[in-house]
Protein backbone atom coordinates (compact mmCIF):
# COMPACT_ATOMS: atom_id res chain seq x y z
CA UNK A 1 0.00 0.00 0.00
CA UNK A 2 1.08 3.29 -0.85
CA UNK A 3 1.70 5.47 2.40
CA UNK A 4 0.98 8.58 0.65
CA UNK A 5 -2.65 7.89 -0.27
CA UNK A 6 -5.37 9.39 1.61
CA UNK A 7 -6.78 7.87 4.01
CA UNK A 8 -10.17 6.60 4.34
CA UNK A 9 -10.16 7.97 7.24
CA UNK A 10 -9.01 11.43 6.54
CA UNK A 11 -11.70 11.07 3.59
CA UNK A 12 -14.71 10.28 5.51
CA UNK A 13 -13.62 13.33 8.12
CA UNK A 14 -14.32 14.78 5.44
CA UNK A 15 -17.22 14.07 3.95
CA UNK A 16 -19.47 16.78 5.80
CA UNK A 17 -16.61 18.90 4.16
CA UNK A 18 -17.36 18.61 0.89
CA UNK A 19 -20.48 20.63 0.57
CA UNK A 20 -18.90 23.20 2.18
CA UNK A 21 -15.71 23.15 0.22
CA UNK A 22 -17.22 23.23 -3.15
CA UNK A 23 -18.39 26.54 -2.27
CA UNK A 24 -14.83 27.35 -1.73
CA UNK A 25 -13.68 25.68 -4.88
CA UNK A 26 -16.44 27.10 -6.88
CA UNK A 27 -13.83 29.76 -8.05
CA UNK A 28 -11.65 26.56 -9.87
CA UNK A 29 -12.22 27.51 -13.43
CA UNK A 30 -14.79 25.43 -15.71
CA UNK A 31 -13.15 26.07 -18.94
CA UNK A 32 -11.83 24.23 -22.04
CA UNK A 33 -8.61 26.05 -22.40
CA UNK A 34 -10.20 29.16 -24.67
CA UNK A 35 -8.99 31.87 -25.78
CA UNK A 36 -6.40 33.40 -23.48
CA UNK A 37 -7.99 36.58 -21.02
CA UNK A 38 -7.46 38.59 -18.14
CA UNK A 39 -10.81 36.80 -17.30
CA UNK A 40 -9.96 33.78 -17.53
CA UNK A 41 -6.55 34.41 -15.82
CA UNK A 42 -8.37 35.72 -12.65
CA UNK A 43 -11.00 32.60 -12.75
CA UNK A 44 -7.51 30.40 -12.69
CA UNK A 45 -5.73 32.62 -9.92
CA UNK A 46 -8.85 32.89 -7.66
CA UNK A 47 -8.47 29.56 -7.43
CA UNK A 48 -4.52 29.30 -7.45
CA UNK A 49 -5.33 31.58 -4.39
CA UNK A 50 -7.63 28.80 -2.33
CA UNK A 51 -4.72 26.49 -2.92
CA UNK A 52 -1.96 28.87 -1.52
CA UNK A 53 -4.52 29.61 1.15
CA UNK A 54 -4.70 26.40 1.92
CA UNK A 55 -1.24 25.40 2.23
CA UNK A 56 -0.22 28.33 4.34
CA UNK A 57 -3.48 27.59 7.02
CA UNK A 58 -2.05 23.74 7.21
CA UNK A 59 1.93 24.92 8.06
CA UNK A 60 0.48 27.41 10.58
CA UNK A 61 -1.78 24.64 11.98
CA UNK A 62 1.22 22.45 11.90
CA UNK A 63 3.47 24.85 13.42
CA UNK A 64 0.34 25.95 16.28
CA UNK A 65 -0.26 22.38 17.34
CA UNK A 66 3.78 21.99 18.25
CA UNK A 67 4.51 18.64 17.07
CA UNK A 68 7.16 19.22 14.66
CA UNK A 69 10.86 19.05 15.61
CA UNK A 70 14.02 18.98 13.33
CA UNK A 71 13.80 19.90 9.83
CA UNK A 72 10.17 19.11 9.72
CA UNK A 73 10.07 22.20 11.87
CA UNK A 74 12.47 24.23 9.77
CA UNK A 75 10.61 23.01 6.99
CA UNK A 76 6.93 24.27 8.04
CA UNK A 77 8.18 26.97 9.41
CA UNK A 78 9.91 28.19 6.00
CA UNK A 79 7.38 26.97 3.99
CA UNK A 80 4.47 28.68 5.26
CA UNK A 81 6.12 32.46 4.98
CA UNK A 82 6.62 31.76 1.03
CA UNK A 83 2.76 30.29 1.16
CA UNK A 84 1.68 33.42 2.36
CA UNK A 85 3.69 35.76 0.52
CA UNK A 86 2.54 33.42 -2.60
CA UNK A 87 -1.02 33.67 -1.72
CA UNK A 88 -0.36 37.77 -1.15
CA UNK A 89 1.12 38.03 -4.28
CA UNK A 90 -2.25 36.33 -6.15
CA UNK A 91 -3.89 38.99 -3.68
CA UNK A 92 -2.54 41.60 -5.16
CA UNK A 93 -2.81 40.83 -8.64
CA UNK A 94 -6.45 39.87 -8.27
CA UNK A 95 -6.82 43.13 -6.31
CA UNK A 96 -10.27 44.02 -5.17
CA UNK A 97 -11.80 40.90 -6.91
CA UNK A 98 -9.62 38.59 -4.36
CA UNK A 99 -11.97 36.48 -2.39
CA UNK A 100 -11.50 35.96 1.26
CA UNK A 101 -10.07 32.77 2.55
CA UNK A 102 -12.14 29.71 2.87
CA UNK A 103 -12.40 28.17 6.18
CA UNK A 104 -9.93 25.30 7.03
CA UNK A 105 -9.80 22.90 9.82
CA UNK A 106 -6.72 19.97 10.24
CA UNK A 107 -8.45 17.86 12.89
CA UNK A 108 -5.42 16.23 14.16
CA UNK A 109 -3.57 15.88 10.97
CA UNK A 110 -0.56 18.11 12.67
CA UNK A 111 -0.30 16.42 15.65
CA UNK A 112 1.74 13.96 14.09
CA UNK A 113 4.93 14.27 12.38
CA UNK A 114 4.62 11.35 9.96
CA UNK A 115 0.56 12.22 8.76
CA UNK A 116 2.14 16.11 8.77
CA UNK A 117 4.80 14.90 6.16
CA UNK A 118 2.64 12.70 4.43
CA UNK A 119 -0.16 15.69 3.89
CA UNK A 120 2.27 18.33 3.08
CA UNK A 121 3.60 16.24 0.50
CA UNK A 122 0.17 15.45 -1.28
CA UNK A 123 -0.80 19.35 -0.53
CA UNK A 124 2.60 20.02 -2.33
CA UNK A 125 2.03 17.77 -5.26
CA UNK A 126 -1.53 18.94 -5.95
CA UNK A 127 -0.53 22.52 -5.89
CA UNK A 128 2.06 21.99 -8.22
CA UNK A 129 -0.01 20.12 -10.62
CA UNK A 130 -2.59 22.55 -10.43
CA UNK A 131 -0.66 25.30 -11.83
CA UNK A 132 1.16 23.07 -14.65
CA UNK A 133 -2.21 21.85 -15.54
CA UNK A 134 -3.67 25.41 -15.83
CA UNK A 135 -1.10 27.23 -17.46
CA UNK A 136 -1.50 26.40 -20.84
CA UNK A 137 -5.08 28.68 -19.89
CA UNK A 138 -2.69 31.51 -18.84
CA UNK A 139 -2.18 34.65 -20.95
CA UNK A 140 1.89 35.48 -21.17
CA UNK A 141 2.23 37.53 -17.99
CA UNK A 142 0.03 35.32 -16.20
CA UNK A 143 2.23 32.79 -16.82
CA UNK A 144 5.30 34.24 -16.15
CA UNK A 145 3.74 35.28 -12.79
CA UNK A 146 2.86 32.14 -12.13
CA UNK A 147 6.03 30.74 -12.97
CA UNK A 148 8.00 32.36 -10.22
CA UNK A 149 5.40 30.47 -7.94
CA UNK A 150 5.46 27.22 -9.50
CA UNK A 151 9.05 26.74 -9.81
CA UNK A 152 8.99 27.59 -5.71
CA UNK A 153 6.44 25.18 -4.99
CA UNK A 154 8.40 22.22 -6.99
CA UNK A 155 11.29 23.01 -4.69
CA UNK A 156 9.01 22.73 -1.13
CA UNK A 157 7.92 19.29 -2.60
CA UNK A 158 11.03 17.78 -3.18
CA UNK A 159 12.20 19.34 -0.20
CA UNK A 160 9.67 17.56 2.09
CA UNK A 161 10.17 14.60 -0.08
CA UNK A 162 13.75 14.82 0.92
CA UNK A 163 13.78 15.06 4.31
CA UNK A 164 11.23 11.79 4.96
CA UNK A 165 13.73 9.93 2.62
CA UNK A 166 12.29 9.99 -0.72
CA UNK A 167 13.53 10.78 -4.11
CA UNK A 168 13.25 14.78 -4.12
CA UNK A 169 12.55 14.40 -7.91
CA UNK A 170 11.11 11.31 -8.82
CA UNK A 171 9.75 12.01 -12.11
CA UNK A 172 11.60 13.43 -15.38
CA UNK A 173 8.93 15.93 -15.93
CA UNK A 174 5.70 17.17 -13.30
CA UNK A 175 2.39 16.25 -13.75
CA UNK A 176 -0.23 18.69 -14.98
CA UNK A 177 -3.86 17.61 -13.62
CA UNK A 178 -7.08 18.88 -14.95
CA UNK A 179 -9.07 21.40 -13.05
CA UNK A 180 -11.74 18.77 -12.25
CA UNK A 181 -8.50 16.66 -10.50
CA UNK A 182 -7.29 19.10 -8.42
CA UNK A 183 -11.10 20.05 -7.08
CA UNK A 184 -11.50 16.33 -6.17
CA UNK A 185 -7.78 16.31 -4.52
CA UNK A 186 -8.41 19.22 -2.24
CA UNK A 187 -12.25 18.02 -1.91
CA UNK A 188 -10.63 14.85 -0.55
CA UNK A 189 -8.73 15.78 1.94
CA UNK A 190 -11.76 17.48 3.76
CA UNK A 191 -9.54 20.41 5.26
CA UNK A 192 -12.09 22.97 3.21
CA UNK A 193 -14.98 24.43 5.52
Amino acid sequence: MDEHRLTRATVMRGGVALAAGGAALAAWPRFTHSARSAKQDAAILKFALVVEDLQAAFYADALDKGALKGELLEFAQIVQDHERAHADHIRQALGADAPQAPGFDFGDTNTDQRRFATTAIKLEDVGLSAYNGAATGLTAAALADAARIVSVEARHVSWIRDIVGEIPAPRPTDRAISAKQAQDALNATGFLR
